[in-house]
């Protein structure tokens, strides 16, 4: 007898439909087709424990169960539990009336019970949009899933519960999330606050710009100055996620098994990667393919804490997904794009021993070793990066004075206030949404100077010996700097402020 039960394979971060196909016949073997890998060749040990655990049994005979598309690759151990149903469905053990209605998916434990899956959030959107009634996957994926609203999604505990609610009609509720409801209610302030930052009131003031424009940003100051600390604090104050980027952000943290029990992610997400980590462990990649860091610090920050100790060939993989705002991962049989629009936030050390021009300093950096750190940050690298600020230690009386200090709320609202002015601007350009994002011909259209501006540009870049390449970021910054003042036009005073924050960009930084 001939069965199929319907599942999902994750490619990316979308979700494909599959169909599994059981066939049982007169003979003996298990034969599994399709392109599994061994996880999923493994499962009929887990499969055949799980059944005679809760009083079925797998026939004797010769089962072929083919897994299509067969030119998809499959992985993992969530088809445990529509494989198992299938052979159930083909031994006239379970009826299969309503089988065709659900996508079905979870990894079986020897006694039945289900383990959590990755993608539960891909899937349900997958099996919405070709119109299945509903989807049964594992409890703790349930809340995930059920953000999708018109799907009925179906919490499941133990294999039995599935084979009653076929057999007998026995109802398990489907779980119900209000998702705009449970969007805004969980928009909880995060955990780091700048009222907790003693001092610092120039470093606050250049990560509010770097947050009303979208603007990477790079802090360079001694060890114990702040740097990681105010880097912890930047999500505060970036504006509150829509409602398709939780949607997003979600879909990339269920893929790679990030999620837990909760379902929409309401925060930015800050990733703080250590400098031993790999290039494929931050762009992404793999045998079977997986989202990077990158990619799971979409639509936040990632923060790359003593940027010069990571090694060239990591830094290196980043420049394209910086520009592009998506990382494609090419393999011989496929290609996968995720997408990996983020803040980059770095910060380093301004010499190796950590103190440049401190007469002070117990040990002095040679001109040799000072070429020789900064050499580990390529150009190309730098020119995407548009704030660059000296971070200087906390005097004591500052550090020693209760009063708080400008919560994030307040200045979240004057970043919020500036990025709407920025979409407003940019509505008329499919991939722009704030200043970080201008290309040439929008910082020619929206960022013109008038003489005087313009001089003081020309002036600065003579004297400060600034590179060509920060005649741009200047600009965009500028644009940014106008914007949280609410004005129009860019002046004097935007330029000059901009001209600060291009440090690394001076000839005579390494004296």
């Amino acid at each position: 007898m001939l069965s199929k039960v319907y599942g999902s394979a994750i490619f990316g971060i979308e979700a494909t439909t599959i169909t599994i196909e059981v066939n049982v016949d007169q003979g003996v073997g298990y034969h599994l087709v399709g392109l599994p890998d061994n996880t999923i060749k493994e499962s009929n040990y887990r499969i055949a424990a799980a059944l005679q655990n809760n009083g079925f049994r797998v026939p004797v005979k010769k089962i072929t169960i083919n897994m299509a598309p067969a030119d998809l690759r499959k992985e993992g151990s969530a088809y445990d539990l529509p494989i198992a149903i299938g052979i159930l469905v083909a031994t006239g053990q379970i009826k299969a009336e309503k089988l065709s209605d659900y996508v079905i998916m979870g990894e079986l434990s020897l006694d039945g019970e289900l383990q959590p899956i990755k993608g539960a959030l891909p899937i349900a959107i997958k099996a919405r949009e070709e119109g299945f009634k509903g989807l049964m996957l594992p409890m703790q994926n349930a809340e995930e899933a059920a953000v999708v609203d018109r799907l009925e999604v179906y919490g499941i505990r133990n294999i039995t519960e599935v084979i009653e609610f076929f057999n007998a009609g026995e109802p398990v509720a489907p779980v119900k999330v209000d998702t705009r409801a449970e969007f805004y209610r969980s928009l909880e302030f995060p955990e780091y606050d700048f009222s907790d930052v003693r001092g610092q009131e120039g470093i606050k003031r250049c990560l509010e710009i770097a947050a009303a424009g979208g603007h990477n940003i790079i802090l360079i100051g001694p060890p114990g100055s702040g740097k990681t600390m105010l880097a912890k604090r930047l999500p505060s104050i970036l504006p509150p996620m829509s409602l398709y980027e939780a949607f997003e952000t979600t879909k990339i943290h269920s893929v790679a098994g990030r999620t837990g029990e909760k379902g929409l992610m309401t925060q930015r997400p800050f990733r703080n990667p250590h400098h031993t980590i790999s290039d494929v462990a931050l762009v992404g990649g793999g045998s079977y393919p997986q989202p990077g860091e990158i990619s799971m610090a979409h639509n936040g920050v990632l923060f790359l804490d003593e940027l010069p100790e990571f090694k060239r060939s990591v830094l290196e993989v980043m420049r394209q997904p910086l520009e592009d705002r998506e990382v494609t991962i090419s393999r011989a049989r496929f290609t996968i794009t995720y997408p990996s629009s983020f803040m980059l936030v770095a910060s380093m050390n301004p010499s190796p021993n950590g103190f440049f021009n401190d007469d002070n300093a117990p040990v002095k950096s040679s001109q040799a070793e000072m070429h020789r750190y900064m050499g580990k940050i390529s150009g190309p690298l730098l020119d995407r990066i548009d704030i660059h600020i000296e971070v200087t230690p906390v005097p004591f009386e500052k550090l020693s004075d209760d009063r708080k200090g400008e919560p994030s709320r307040e200045i979240r609202k004057r970043v919020t206030k500036a990025r709407e002015l920025q979409a407003q601007r940019f509505s008329s350009f499919e991939n722009i949404h704030y200043n970080a994002q201008m290309g040439t011909r929008q910082i020619r259209e929206f960022c013109p100077l008038d003489p005087a501006a313009m001089t003081l540009l020309k002036t600065a870049m003579d004297r400060l010996n600034l590179s060509a390449r920060a005649y741009d970021r200047i600009l965009k910054v500028s644009r940014t700097i106008a914007d949280l003042e609410g004005v129009a036009a860019i002046n004097g005073n935007h330029i000059a402020e901009a001209i600060q924050y291009r440090s690394l960009d001076r000839e005579g930084w390494l004296g």
